[in-house]
């Protein structure tokens, strides 16, 4: 099993719509456009997304400098429309019990939506050019692509 107690959480406030964000989290085209930190790329051909309890997601990240390529994916553990995420993540092929795991939660905060993102099973501190400052780049990316500019909560 992998160690919860090990992880980090990050926030965002945004001026979207929960509809808005859930679509970002599971529609593959919408997906494509910021799962990945920045001077990333995910090609829309990698994304699979089946936003069911058990469902599977996959995609590929690629360096846009060196072309390296990333796979990754997960099973998904709990799914409630717009409002709450829970899947694995790492290896697409990874045993589900040894992979870290993501806790997303959409909820209303007066007249803007609060993004919570927690992951469990890595560490990670900002700074640390790996986990925290990959998913941070990537909320950012999310940002942008919901057209709006990064209000940290």
């Amino acid at each position: 099993m992998i160690d919860s107690s090990r992880g980090f959480t990050l926030e965002r406030l945004l001026d979207a719509t929960p509809e808005q964000i859930w679509n970002a989290w599971t529609d593959a085209d919408d997906a494509a456009q910021w799962w990945h930190p920045n001077g990333m790329t995910t090609p829309r051909e990698t994304v699979t997304i089946d936003a069911k309890k058990g469902g599977r997601y996959a995609y590929t990240m690629v360096d846009d400098a060196s072309g390296q390529t990333y796979p990754t994916g997960g099973i998904y553990r709990e799914v409630v429309p717009q409002r709450r995420l829970v899947f694995t993540w790492g290896e697409p092929d990874a045993d589900p019990d040894e992979t870290p795991v993501v806790t997303v939660v959409i909820a209303p905060a007066g007249d803007l939506t609060r993004l919570t993102f927690d992951l469990r099973g890595v560490d990670g501190m900002a700074g640390d050019d790996s986990f925290y400052d990959g998913w941070a780049s990537a909320l950012d990316e999310l940002v942008t692509h919901l057209g709006q500019s990064a209000v940290h909560g």
